[in-house]
């Protein structure tokens, strides 16, 4: 009988390692692989707070009007760039239920947006430094994705198929994904969102 037992809780104990292995690796891969594979879930960071500390609550008048005027100055230097002049991110395809009685309404968008760099002469730069920079830069988008894959699938899903399908409706919804991303991401500089796919059914 003793033996038994111990077979079960041998067996048992084997099942929960086994489990806690699995458990492990998937949150391994979540956490540490690239975006652009699959993934279950991904992870979004809450980047105006996550890097918040006490001492930035204490604050002077003279360092709160330099980053001010910082603010002021980049984004004098991104109305510069026409559209077109900037840095594009695709976003890739996202195809996201639409709001609508029985839920069989969805669109299919994919979505990029331009950004105006924050050198702005980085064009006149030597090719080395220039390369360095924009690989910099796109990892710096790219950390973003999340916050603004979840942006875009947010508001889509509330949106309904008469809101979309006319033009009025896909540029009322340029100009809302636009002024979302920018209140989310205040340091980085938007020109504009392109739809290079766009279908409603």
């Amino acid at each position: 009988m003793l033996d038994k037992i111990l077979k079960v809780l041998n067996v048992i104990t084997q099942v929960i390692l086994m489990i806690t292995a699995i458990l492990s690796l998937v949150t391994a891969y979540v956490v540490f692989a690239p975006d652009e594979l699959p993934k279950p879930f991904r992870l979004v960071y809450d980047y105006e707070t996550a890097f918040t500390t006490p001492e930035a609550h204490v604050a002077t008048e003279a360092p709160a009007a330099e980053a001010e005027a910082t603010t002021h100055e980049a984004a004098a230097a991104a109305e510069e760039f026409k559209p077109g002049d900037g840095i594009m991110l695709n976003m890739s395809t996202k195809i996201i239920n639409l709001m609508d009685p029985g839920g069989r309404k969805y669109i299919r968008v994919t979505v990029v947006v331009e950004f105006a760099p924050d050198e702005p002469e980085y064009e006149s730069l030597p090719e080395e430094e220039k390369n360095a920079y924009l690989t910099e830069f796109n990892n710096k988008l790219n950390s973003r994705l999340p916050i603004m894959d979840d942006t875009v699938i947010t508001l889509l899903s509330t949106k309904t198929y008469e809101e979309l399908y006319t033009a009025e409706g896909k540029e009322k919804l340029r100009l809302e994904i636009q002024e979302i991303l920018a209140q989310k991401m205040p340091d980085l500089h938007i020109i504009s969102i392109y739809f290079t796919e766009f279908v409603v059914q």
